[in-house]
């Protein structure tokens, strides 16, 4: 049968789908557990957040759908991602015009649907504006890096601005380590990215441990703060360190096999963040040690098979595209669950699917309507391939 002939939906990998609806309808659940209880306390609907999670997860599938039906040549279309990438800058910049969440801008308040934090979106819009641009510059990048990207790397400026400014250095650090992860993949040669790996560790230290002529630390006083909880957070014991301690006594509760769904004890006012920062900790309390793994496992399985279509591809977009979007995956679950155990200072960074926020879900979402498409455009042409060389 001729390959034009075959539907697009007979290519759908199912490697990535599976594990995708898995996950959300983990998360979901996870979702009302998180948060019914203080919803409870305060005389709310107990499922509201789950509603409208469960809402943000309807529209995902729609633009999933949307997403996969696309043909790839659209996605490559240069005009497109640079109208994708002014249009959430200007969403970055409108987050100024509504009130502080937590002491940090960055929200946008929608009136019967709660935030939206376009910060999220932004990640994904810098990995379609990298691949489109890269994949078209790939002899320039080889032989001309910095002039060739210049331009890029500048768009990205104002931007990564806005989010030190909100302050969302979380989101920052991750946009930085993806546009640096994509340089690499694109063919860039490596001394460059080796030189600026240099630079960039130098220029932490510094900022984290040096003092400025002034005698004050580079860093804002609470960027310090979360570096010394970091080291300890027993110093700091009711303040700056309680929620660490309490998400350690919930990975510590949760043993194998948990307290039981909805039977966490640290979520009930103790962990401030157990719907957002902490969602997997109140995961490993109440489903115990040996799901968490499971729900790892599932994660982890469908972000190798994107980053081996992306190793695979030999259209460069497509490779960048996957290998960008696992990069993102990674860099999400290892920022949140090193915060959470103590490896690495806690950032706010969500973990996929599992905790609460439908700008997440939905950045998450598209993410897998890219991959399901460039796998179906990688299926297909390697089944001409194989129909070429049998004529």
């Amino acid at each position: 049968m001729p390959n034009n002939k075959i539907k697009k939906r007979h290519f759908i990998d199912w490697g990535i789908l599976i594990p995708y609806l898995f996950l959300s309808i983990v998360g979901l659940m996870m979702v009302y557990s998180t948060t019914s209880y203080v919803l409870l306390e305060n005389g709310e609907n107990p499922a509201r957040q789950a509603i409208f999670q469960f809402i943000f997860w309807f529209i995902s599938l729609f633009l999933i759908f949307f997403i996969y039906k696309l043909k790839t040549d659209v996605l490559k279309n240069k005009k497109l991602t640079y109208g994708a990438l002014l249009f959430v800058s200007f969403f970055l910049l409108l987050a100024f015009a509504f009130s502080p969440v937590n002491g940090a801008y960055g929200w946008i308040q929608v009136p019967g649907m709660g935030t939206i934090q376009p910060a999220e979106f932004f990640k994904i819009v810098v990995v379609w504006f990298f691949a489109t641009t890269l994949s078209r510059q790939q002899n320039q990048v080889q032989y001309h890096f910095l002039y060739s990207i210049k331009g890029s790397l500048f768009a990205m400026v104002p931007p990564i601005i806005m989010l030190i400014l909100y302050p969302d250095l979380g989101n920052a650090a991750i946009i930085v380590l993806i546009v640096l992860v994509l340089l690499l993949a694109s063919g860039v040669n490596y001394l460059y990215m080796l030189y600026t790996g240099l630079i960039g560790i130098i220029g932490s230290v510094l900022a984290i441990f040096g003092i400025n002529a002034f005698g004050r630390y580079f860093l804002p006083e609470y960027v310090l703060s979360r570096f010394a909880v970091f080291r300890n957070p027993f110093i700091d014991e009711y303040g700056d360190g309680y929620q660490m301690i309490h998400g350690y006594y919930a990975l510590f509760n949760g043993g194998l096999f948990g307290r039981g769904l909805g039977n966490s004890i640290q979520k009930k006012g103790f962990l401030q963040f157990a719907h957002t920062d902490y969602a997997f900790a109140i995961v490993v309390e109440e489903l115990g040690l040996i799901v968490a793994i499971l729900i790892l496992g599932a994660l982890f399985y469908m972000v190798i098979r994107i980053l081996l279509i992306g190793i695979r591809s030999k259209d460069s977009f497509n490779s960048i595209m996957c290998i960008g979007i696992s990069s993102l995956f990674l860099l999400s679950i290892f920022i949140n669950l090193g915060g959470i155990t103590g490896i690495i200072p806690l950032t706010g960074i969500t973990f996929p699917f599992i905790s609460q926020g439908g700008s997440s879900l939905m950045m998450f979402s598209i993410c897998v309507g890219f991959a399901l498409n460039i796998s179906a455009d990688e299926k297909k042409k390697a089944m001409f391939r194989v129909q070429n060389a049998e004529e």
